[in-house]
């Protein structure tokens, strides 16, 4: 899951949303006496984030879909799979949501500027980038999946192939859509669960 899918998931608390979407920027174990002084919230949103990659990697429709796109993208399956998510999770949003995308986005793009204490120094120059090219409503067009691609492939010589990774989307965009279609549910469910139960 990309940082639509990792934000719509984390609820309404401001410091689950927070620890949810910095969460690939948290490394290490979160025991208790490392978090003692932490927000309770951003705890909860930082292992939320682990266990949704987690399910979502070792989910067999998910893996059905990543095995279809290595064929073309090889070891960046995983990434890619993460983009194909988020552009039909944003191209249906209202499924998801009782907001319009566009009303989401700016919503969340306040929320994280009110909450930049928990961006940590690496992320800040990303997260800027995010809020002043509206990434989130850019996955909603095919179009715009491309751009990602392509700010993707720049940087760095290993993500150079992302150039190409439309070309799969387009192709077979009806059978990836149907994967998240049967996949996406079961983890706002168990995203919920989460939530509750932490």
């Amino acid at each position: 899951m990309n940082f639509l899918a990792h934000i719509l998931l984390s609820g309404n608390k401001e410091g689950v949303i927070m620890g949810n979407y910095v969460g690939d920027f948290v490394k290490g174990r979160l025991t208790d006496e490392r978090t003692a002084d932490w927000d309770a919230d951003y705890v909860t949103g930082l292992k939320l984030h682990r266990f949704i990659d987690f399910f979502t990697d070792h989910h067999d429709v998910v893996r059905e879909a990543t095995h279809k796109a290595a064929l073309s993208q090889g070891k960046l399956s995983g990434i890619v799979m993460d983009i194909y998510f988020d552009y039909f999770l944003a191209k249906y949003f209202d499924n998801f949501s009782s907001q319009p995308l566009a009303a989401y986005a700016r919503n969340m793009y306040a929320l994280i500027e009110r909450n930049a204490r928990f961006v940590t120094k690496e992320m800040a120059p990303m997260v800027e980038s995010m809020i002043r090219q509206d990434w989130l409503t850019t996955y909603a067009s095919l179009e715009g999946v491309d751009l990602t691609f392509h700010r993707l492939s720049r940087r760095a010589p290993y993500l150079a192939p992302l150039r190409n990774a439309m070309l799969e989307l387009r192709e077979n965009e009806a059978f990836y859509h149907d994967k998240f279609s049967a996949f996406f549910p079961e983890l706002q469910k168990e995203s919920e669960q989460f939530i509750l139960t932490h």
